[in-house]
């Protein structure tokens, strides 16, 4: 492989799997909320928020971590301000205290944050105004995370536009470069030292959470109740079983951290657990498991590229896709096995929709996951969707893009649609 694809591809996973704290939309807005606070120099006296709709979406129903069991837009904001580390960034609730957590809901009492919904932003946009002492201080995020575009003191801007640097852009990656070949080559030939230190980390924090969540109650059990009438399961289904837990903890409040794909906690899971429970299972070498979790990761990130990190598209469905190309390679079934795997995946269950982040979130990743697999068994019949029949293209390649499009440009007004009912509209 040529090197400066290979640097690249490597790039894209340094970029993309980073370790997170609970789901990162209210994770986002705590990391706003903190570095506001930093800006303002004191605590402030009243905060404001500004959220597009699909950050509105995804914190409406899920628990934010360390904040003991609360939820909600102003929790997220109120406790990055009160406990959080902005230098920790999607890890910025990880230090909260019960001090801290005390503070927060004497805060809420005291309606010291309003939350206020913006329209045409970016589908990831925030903006945390703080005021206190006789001063001001605003942050503003926009379309991933911790990319923060806008900061202010006082109505002054204190972040200079600046050109990204090239090497920004290299440390980066470009996910133009990405095809399903290129992937697999890249997964077979990548010095394994290059990756092992990136996927350790997705290994051991995202088998911990689902641990975690089949050793305890969290959200509506999903994993739990795949595995509570078999005393031997199979493989398959305790992929999905390990994988939906993890998704019970997370929508739940669990503390533990995971490590995320395309900005997604849920699509981290999903993408890496099913390959290493396989791995394990059959008790395969290490390496081969770094290798899968390598195509597995990329192939769920080049679909992602096309849909947008927010949208009306379930992101569990290319995280599960990709999981699915990952025990493929771990089979070491041919790429025309993986190749068709995409197309009866995302052909299926392309359509499944995004209603913000909560405990259904870990039906939608077993149901993702049961497709998925599925589509392996198909394709290994040599059974796959044929060109012309929905959006399934000549090429794979054109497949991805096609659901890509639908999920990116035809499913806006479903997004607008889900939210307005969302909020009583």
């Amino acid at each position: 492989m040529q090197k400066f694809l290979c640097q690249n591809y490597l790039a894209i996973l340094k970029s993309e799997l980073v370790v997170a704290l609970g789901c990162t939309e209210p994770i986002a807005i705590a990391y706003a909320a903190a570095k506001a606070r930093r800006l303002l120099g004191t605590m402030p006296e009243r905060c404001t928020v500004h959220c597009s709709g699909n950050i509105v979406k995804n914190v409406m129903g899920v628990t934010v971590p360390n904040s003991g069991g609360l939820r909600g837009i102003d929790v997220s904001a109120i406790l990055g301000i009160v406990g959080g580390d902005p230098d920790r960034g999607l890890a910025v609730l990880e230090g909260v205290t019960d001090a801290d957590r005390k503070q927060t809901r004497a805060l809420l009492a005291q309606d010291f944050c309003t939350c206020e919904l913006i329209q045409n932003v970016a589908t990831l946009y925030i903006v945390a105004e703080v005021w206190g002492g006789g001063h001001s201080a605003l942050v503003e995020i926009q379309n991933t995370h911790e990319n923060i575009t806008r900061m202010e003191k006082d109505g002054e801007n204190v972040l200079p536009k600046r050109e990204i640097s090239e090497e920004e852009l290299r440390q980066k990656g470009d996910r133009s470069l990405l095809t399903v070949r290129d992937i697999l080559e890249f997964a077979n030939t990548v010095p394994i030292a290059e990756v092992e230190p990136i996927l350790t980390p997705q290994i051991e924090y995202n088998m911990a959470i689902c641990e975690e969540g089949l050793k305890h109650p969290y959200g509506a059990e999903v994993g739990r109740i795949l595995l509570d009438s078999f005393n031997t399961p199979t493989v398959t289904l305790q992929a999905r079983a390990w994988a939906a837990a993890g998704s019970d903890a997370r929508m739940s409040g669990c503390p533990l951290p995971v490590v995320i794909n395309s900005g997604s906690g849920n699509q981290g899971i999903t993408v890496s657990v099913p390959v290493i429970v396989y791995a394990q299972r059959m008790e395969l070498p290490r390496e081969k498991l770094l290798r899968a979790l390598v195509a597995a990761n990329l192939i769920s990130i080049h679909q992602k590229r096309y849909i947008g990190s927010l949208s009306a598209y379930c992101g569990v469905v290319s995280a599960a896709c990709g999981a699915a190309c990952g025990i493929c390679y771990l089979l070491d079934y041919p790429y025309t096995v993986l190749r068709d795997t995409i197309t009866n995946t995302i052909a299926t269950v392309g359509g499944m929709v995004c209603d913000g982040a909560k405990s259904s979130c870990a039906a939608k990743i077993a149901t993702a996951l049961e497709t998925a697999l599925l589509a392996v068994k198909m394709s290994l019949h040599n059974r796959v969707f044929q060109p012309g029949e929905g959006l399934v293209d000549q090429d794979v390649e054109d497949t991805i893009y096609n659901i890509g499009r639908m999920g990116r440009e035809g499913m806006k007004a479903t997004d607008n649609e889900i939210l307005n009912i969302m909020l009583g509209n």
